[in-house]
């Protein structure tokens, strides 16, 4: 049950629309300042979610958000070993890094010494010092528990369907259990990762200036075959592998797109395929009748899900329109949204958790700036740089993205063109492990960073080129003086040898070099 019951016009200083993990933290955060908060969630935890694979940056912010604001127990969700020694009943999973595999339809997945088809790139140096996987019906529900603990007003399977700003507050009108409630708040921050709350505020979303266009169908699985288990049957050697496949964020990729498969402790298994849009329309428009028809065509994964079924929860497949999208805007009077409301790229690399975290970092930072008012002319300026950053982070990830994508039939050209990605992470990892991050002027994933865009916009012009060469096939040598161009062009921030040809896409990283700060 909730801890607030039907009332009228309880005035708070700030309500947190959304009890995802984000929204739970931005008010336990705000809580931590001093501000009276309202959190309120239109379903009832547990409930299923994905946005489940976290990483080195996700837990870097994390540890700092537990510092920052006097929470400590927040520390151990960021390493799966501390996870397990304080809470094992919340359940997660180990994420060495990032696995990529390369399929081909109606064929067994194939490789050779040279790992060809394949592309390690470990985050970690062992399973207690890993990222995690998070299983986010209990993670959510137990960041909600905590919430209630610190006597945080929280209303769930609460709808907002009417606001309107009167003389510096919003009036809020509320529907919970066919009982209708109103609320007033000064402001307003949207943590629910969808677009409903911001069409009452009048701000449209689109996806037009996104390149990357792709669906996705997907749900949480039991029985499950173990890749490793597949690869050991088929005499594919894993014995320079840096950690098992398993233990990682699997991508693996298809002519159709990619299929994530996230693996928790509790014998559930997060997987999608997220497919790119010109593929999705020739598809059968049932969700079952093509999921069924792509794993299929792909022997080695069909075998993974030979005796797997839907997890009870959520009991079903779920399929989604694009999923990229863009609001118009970010902030306005008296509200301001969290990333993952404010735009989606895609699956891709991971970035949801972290971006999401950047966003609650940001936002906790400008009320805790604004000396303990709610209005502040020093956050309404902070405001509008985080809405202008949160765009630029939005178009520079669908360039990592959306590049990936053309590349995707030759893996090698996939390969060089994903270590963007990677040098992008490691530059911000490393600003915030030396103690030179400035949260009022650094982007997400180095966005901003004088160069590193610029290449990746190079880089993406030059592979947008190579992708549209005719024919099946790409010539070698294309592919090498892409791979060298990139190597060239990376070399000032790659502090972990990535495209050394010495290294066969087995990348093995110590926590030091992956900016793991303790």
């Amino acid at each position: 049950m909730p801890t607030v019951s039907a009332m009228t016009d309880k005035g708070y200083d700030i309500a947190v629309v959304g009890a995802g993990f984000a929204g739970s933290l931005t008010a336990l955060g705000l809580d931590q300042l001093g501000y009276n908060v309202l959190l309120v969630e239109k379903e009832a935890h547990p409930r299923f979610a994905i946005g489940e694979s976290s990483t080195p940056i996700a837990d870097m912010i994390l540890r700092d958000l537990a510092g920052r604001y006097d929470l400590s127990w927040l520390h151990s969700f960021s390493r799966y070993g501390s996870w397990q020694d304080h809470h094992p009943e919340v359940a997660s999973g180990i994420k060495r890094g990032f696995s990529y595999y390369s399929h081909q339809g109606g064929r067994p997945f194939r490789t050779d010494e040279a790992h060809s088809r394949e592309l390690l790139v470990a985050a970690s140096v062992s399973n207690r010092q890993s990222d995690t996987n998070w299983y986010r019906p209990d993670l959510d529900a137990f960041l909600v528990s905590k919430v209630r603990e610190a006597g945080i007003d929280y209303v769930d399977r609460t709808t907002i369907f009417s606001l309107d700003r009167i003389a510096g507050h919003w009036k809020m009108r509320a529907r919970r259990d066919k009982k209708l409630t109103t609320y007033s708040s000064a402001w307003i921050i949207d943590a629910t990762g969808s677009t409903a709350l911001l069409r009452q505020l009048g701000v449209g979303s689109g996806g037009a200036d996104l390149r990357t266009r792709t669906s996705a169908i997907y749900s949480h699985f039991t029985g499950v075959k173990p890749w490793q288990s597949w690869l050991r049957e088929h005499n594919i050697s894993t014995a320079d592998y840096p950690y098992n496949p398993d233990f990682s964020a699997l991508h693996h990729l298809m002519e159709e797109g990619w299929l994530w498969m996230l693996r928790f402790n509790n014998g559930i298994t997060s997987a999608g395929l997220v497919l790119e849009q010109g593929k999705r329309t020739q598809l059968p428009a049932n969700k079952q009748a093509a999921w069924k028809q792509v794993i299929e065509r792909y022997p080695s994964i069909a075998n993974l899900f030979e005796k797997a079924s839907v997890a009870e929860l959520p009991g079903q497949l779920f399929s989604t329109q694009r999923l990229q999208r863009r609001a118009q805007k970010v902030a306005g009077e008296g509200w301001v949204a969290l990333p993952h409301t404010a735009g989606f790229v895609d699956p891709l690399h991971s970035t949801g958790i972290a971006h999401s975290l950047s966003g609650v970092e940001r936002l906790l930072y400008a009320f805790e700036s604004g000396g303990g008012t709610v209005s502040s002319q020093h956050r309404s300026d902070f405001l509008a740089t985080y809405e202008r950053a949160v765009f630029r982070e939005l178009r520079f990830i669908d360039l990592l993205v959306d590049g990936c994508y053309k590349a995707r039939r030759n893996f090698d050209l996939f390969t060089t063109y994903s270590m963007l990605y990677f040098t992008a992470a490691i530059d911000y990892e490393q600003k915030r492990l030396r103690g030179s991050f400035d949260i009022e002027n650094n982007a997400f994933l180095s966005a901003d960073h004088a160069r590193i865009p610029a290449l990746v916009q190079r880089c993406y012009g030059e592979v947008t080129e190579i992708s549209s060469l005719p024919g099946t096939a790409i010539p070698e040598e294309v592919n090498e003086k892409f791979r060298a161009r990139v190597k060239k062009a990376i070399a000032p921030y790659n502090s972990a040898g990535l495209l050394d040809p010495d290294i066969p896409n087995m990348y093995e990283h110590t926590a030091a070099e992956w900016g793991s700060n303790t």
